[in-house]
This record gives structure tokens, sequence and C-alpha cells, in this order.
């Protein structure tokens, strides 16, 4: 009805001039155009569909009235304001906010409007722009859900648990209100299903940070990592957005069983970069080549000529490795093992067993020691001698002396 009279009013605008007076008379008169002309003007004509741009005037805990030029204020019901739960209307919108609206449904003098129709309709435009260009966009977590976040987006969207970081996450409860750094990758406008993640965004940066890192390492160069895992033949170091493998080898001087008797996770370690792969991202480091090691010390503590205690690690054809240090060996040749001819080195030695010996020479340079058990075994049978010979002496009598008495008597 009201759109048929405002078509007659303006027909009646068109006609007034080639009217004569009476007939405007009786015109003004039949559509009380004073009354008829401030109120056409005033209103708008409106239909379900619409698009409206209005001012909030009002915002109530489950609603919100907005201005839209008509003759009483829009209502935006709380479920019309976003695509995701909200608990007040205060959420999302101001009193003076200007908002754009879809005319939902008109009844009587009450329109109803929805700020998330009109929101969606320009968002899925824009998605498919970022899913297209692969755009890097930032996020306000809305929501944490079981198994992902939500986010507003003008309508609905994702972030399943495992698309949210690229290590795993327990407890989600503190990304709540977090605002993240995301992709898209999935948008599918039938099904209203938009899936993102952060995780590709976190890969991306690892991955360019490791591609940094490794064009600026050099072997030889000395770094400061963290340990990151343990595994059987080693541990995972990071020196700056890249691992790289110290092997069980490298981990010690000192023989390494398993390398948690070695190092932890989470610890800071000096590092020496032994290799490069540039193809394959590998890394070979070092923790025991920037350590002092057992050969740095032993001139401090062995001479040649010293007399020390080791440990027989292993027995060979030619002789046996005994340890004298932790990583220190030193090979006793099978001539210096025992002061008796022997066709084996297990003829007088056992694996394991507790020997002393003498130092004869030590190459630093090629990290050898020769030693010999013989020398001192021969220096025992000497000093044996020469305490029995003392003692000897000091009777008064010789074996000569003994001898000829009795060489006497038989004469």
């Amino acid at each position: 009805m009201r759109r048929v009279f405002t078509f007659l009013f303006h027909t009646y605008k068109k006609v007034e001039k080639s009217c004569n007076d009476k007939t405007v008379v009786d015109l003004r008169r039949y559509f009380q155009v004073e009354e008829m002309n401030q109120e056409v003007m005033d209103l708008k004509a409106i239909e379900v569909g619409d698009v409206v741009t209005g001012t909030v005037t009002k915002v109530e805990e489950k609603q919100v009235l907005v201005n839209i030029g008509y003759k009483s204020d829009g209502i935006v019901p709380i479920s019309e304001l976003s695509s995701v739960h909200i608990e007040s209307a205060g959420e999302v919108v101001n009193e003076g906010d200007s908002l754009q609206l879809k005319v939902t449904k008109i009844e009587d003098d009450a329109v109803i409007l929805s700020k998330r129709a009109v929101d969606a309709e320009n968002a899925w435009e824009e998605l498919e722009s970022k899913l297209n260009s692969g755009e890097v966009f930032d996020v306000v977590v809305k929501e944490v859900v079981k198994g992902g976040l939500v986010v507003d987006l003008g309508v609905r969207a994702f972030i399943p648990a495992s698309l949210v970081e690229a290590h795993f996450v327990e407890d989600f409860s503190d990304y709540n209100g977090k605002t993240l750094a995301v992709k898209l990758v999935e948008l599918d406008k039938e099904k209203n299903r938009i899936i993102l993640s952060h995780r590709a965004v976190v890969e991306e940066k690892q991955s360019e940070q490791k591609r940094k890192t490794i064009g600026s390492l050099k072997v030889g160069q000395v770094l400061q990592g963290t340990v990151q895992r343990l595994t059987d033949f080693g541990a995972f170091v990071d020196i700056g957005g890249i691992d790289g493998l110290v092997h069980i080898s490298q981990l010690s001087h000192d023989h390494v069983t398993k390398p948690s008797d070695v190092v932890e996770e989470g610890q800071s370690v000096q590092v020496k970069v032994l290799s490069v792969d540039l193809d394959n991202e590998r890394i070979s480091l070092s923790i025991k080549e920037t350590q002092a090691g057992p050969w740095e010390q032993l001139s401090k503590e062995l001479q040649v000529g010293s007399v020390v205690e080791g440990t027989v690690k292993r027995l060979v054809s030619f002789g046996a490795f005994v340890e004298l240090f932790p990583g220190v060996e030193g090979l006793v040749h099978i001539s210096q093992i025992s002061n008796k001819h022997i066709a084996t080195p297990q003829e007088a030695l056992q694996q394991g067993e507790k020997v002393k010996v003498k130092v004869l020479d030590i190459n630093e340079d090629n990290k050898r020691i020769s030693l010999s058990i013989r020398e001192l075994l021969e220096e025992d049978d000497k000093a044996d001698f020469l305490e029995y010979q003392q003692k000897e002496e000091a009777t008064g009598f010789s074996l000569a002396d003994l001898i000829g008495d009795k060489l006497n008597k038989l004469k």
C-alpha cells in the first residue's frame, strides 16, 4: 500500500504544473500534500533482500537498533550480528557505528536486518582472492572448540588443531583472543567450508630461516646451539632455525654408550661445523671438537720415563693397547710385554686387566704412545738382585768362603 501511495504522489507532482488552480487545490486536499510530502521525504522504499546502510542508535544485550532512514529503527538480532557465537551484541558493535545490512524481513512497521549476511557476501569474494594469491593475513581467534580454533572472517572459518602449529599443542585454551597469521588452504562456498592454517605460515618462515642459516655456515665455524632431541645415534642441535646432527662419536672425547649420558634436551651447547650438505640441508656438528681433548693435557701429566697404571683395552696380534687416561691409549708392543718369550699377548695379559707401564715415547702429532711392561719387570729383577747382593755383603761371608771350607775337608 505504501508503494502505491508513493507512486500516486510522484504522479501528482508531474501533472501539477499543467492543472488549473482549482484542480491543484482539490488534489492537495485529497492527498493532504503538506503532511504526505514530509512523510515521503523521510521514508525509503524498502524490500526484503535490499542492502541498506544505517547508524547504530542503541545496543541492547540481544539485539541492535539501527537508523536506516525508515519511519522506525531497524532491528538486528544478535544471531545476525556475527558468523560466530557471541554472548552480547556489544561484543561486535557500538552506538554510532555505521553498518551495511541486509533486509531479511518486513512485518508491519518492523524491519529485521542482518549484518552477518552482508559480511558473508563480501567475505567470499575477498577470500577467493586470498586463496588464489596465497596471501598471509591476520585473524583473531574467537572460540576454542574440540578439534581446533574458530575465527570470524565475515563467515565462520576453522583452524584444525593439526594446522595450528608446527609442533604438538596439548592445550589450546591460551589461544582464545590471540592474533595469528594464517593462509587459506581450503575454500568451499557450497559447503560453507573455510579452512585456515597457521602452521603453513610458521613452516614457511622456518624454511626461509633454514635457507639463510645453512647458506651462511662454514666448515670449522663454532656456534652456540640448543639440543632439540636425542636419538640412539646422536643428538640434533638447533643452530638458528635449522638442526644439525652431532653423531654419538662426536659428543665427547670419552666413549659414549648413549647420548643421554652426555647431553639432555633443551641444553645449550657449543658445536663445531664439520660438514654442510646444501642440497639435502644436512649439517654435521661436533661437541667434542670444541672441548680440550686429553692430548692437550698430556704433556702436563705424562713424560717419557713416567710409570703409570692403565687398563688393557684391546689385545691384537702385535701387542696390547692400554688406556692411560680417558681417551688416551698407548701401545705395548708384544716384544715389550714380558721378559720371557711369548707367541701372543694373550699368554701374558687379559682384556680389562690393570697393569703398570713405562712410557718409552710420546708422539703428540700422530697421537701415539709407546709403552713397556718388560722394562719394569727387568727393573724389578735387577732390584731384587741388588737387594740380595747387599744382604750377602752384610753377612761377611762369600760363596767362595763356604765352598772353600768344604774343599779343604775333602783334601
